[in-house]
């Protein structure tokens, strides 16, 4: 069958979109319009969408009438989907973008362990009288705790073993992943680690997990590096634990808001890196990104359904 697509992403997708032989129409989506979003549900079989201020605008509103009407299929551009609606997954399919910017997220954690251990502008000298040894911390040997093994968790781990570092891991099923070695708690991977990862979903489980107790087991010289969501670090807990030297340094491409307001502390702490949520590199992964929607709309048009559904019960 035909699908009737609306779509948030732009004008480059869109016209992709059209092109597909299982799409019939494209209904172009702006990003600050409530009312079209509402009245798509009466139009469209699949709604594309992507997180943009509209969805905090109407999020408290509740969903429109009659929603999800003809919707058989929502897919979310964003791994993650804490960012919109719970009703936007009322839609009989409701799928994400897992795995698409996994390979970038974890290129970015590695940057982010070397910039840390060997920091050039730290050891780069400016005259002939400076030159003398000067300290660096080892890559190769270091324990790097990855909490959560999704799609980024994995593609992390499987970086952290090629430098010669050792992963550990903590998922929710506890199943083991690829052979990556397993903590028995996130407390005891934390408080072994040399490096911190956060690669959880943000869900209310997940809401502040990183906090005061949690910090208290980790060594004094530990690097945090969250890449999740801010939601998921208590930050007043974070800055008093770099405050008192109860651990090394942070690397945060993610806050709570986004962006902080001016002045807020993380911007300008000596043992702090934020960086603008750009971990995913975006503009390098939209081909990949097209091309698992076009093949999830290839999915849906012969009777479904997507890949990477979103679980409800678990919020993603």
């Amino acid at each position: 069958m035909s699908l009737i697509v609306a779509s948030q992403i732009g004008p480059e997708f869109d016209s992709l979109a059209a092109s597909h032989p299982a799409v019939a129409r494209v209904i172009p989506l702006p990003l600050d319009d409530a009312a079209a979003v509402g009245a798509i549900a009466a139009e469209a079989d699949a709604l594309i969408v992507r997180p943009a201020p509209v969805w905090k605008s109407i999020a408290a509103a509740g969903p429109p009438a009659a929603w999800p009407g003809k919707l058989r299929w929502v897919h979310s551009t964003s791994a993650g989907v804490d960012y919109y609606p719970e009703w936007l997954a009322d839609a009989p399919w409701f799928s994400c973008g897992r795995g698409a910017a996994s390979d970038q997220v974890a290129d970015y954690v590695i940057g982010a362990i070397y910039a840390h251990a060997k920091d050039f502008a730290a050891l780069s000298i400016h005259a002939a009288d400076q030159w003398a040894p000067r300290p660096q911390r080892n890559v190769f040997g270091r324990t790097v705790a990855i909490l959560g093994l999704g799609s980024i968790g994995l593609a992390i781990a499987h970086r952290v073993r090629a430098l010669g570092a050792h992963p550990v891991g903590i998922r929710r099923s506890g199943a083991p992943a690829d052979g990556i070695a397993h903590a028995g708690s996130i407390e005891e991977a934390v408080a072994i680690a040399d490096d911190i990862v956060i690669a959880l979903p943000a869900t209310g489980a997940t809401r502040g997990l990183v906090d005061a107790r949690l910090l208290a087991h980790a060594k004094p010289d530990a690097h945090l590096i969250n890449i999740a969501r801010g939601s998921i670090v208590d930050q007043d807990a974070l800055l008093a634990a770099l405050d008192a030297d109860r651990l090394g340094f942070a690397t945060l491409d993610v806050t709570d808001p986004e962006p902080l307001p001016a002045g807020h502390p993380l911007y300008t702490h000596p043992k702090v890196r934020v960086t603008p949520h750009l971990s995913s590199n975006w503009p390098t992964v939209i081909p990949g990104l097209h091309r698992q929607i076009l093949d999830n709309i290839a999915a849906v048009a012969q009777g479904g359904p997507p890949a990477n559904l979103v679980i409800r019960s678990r919020g993603y």
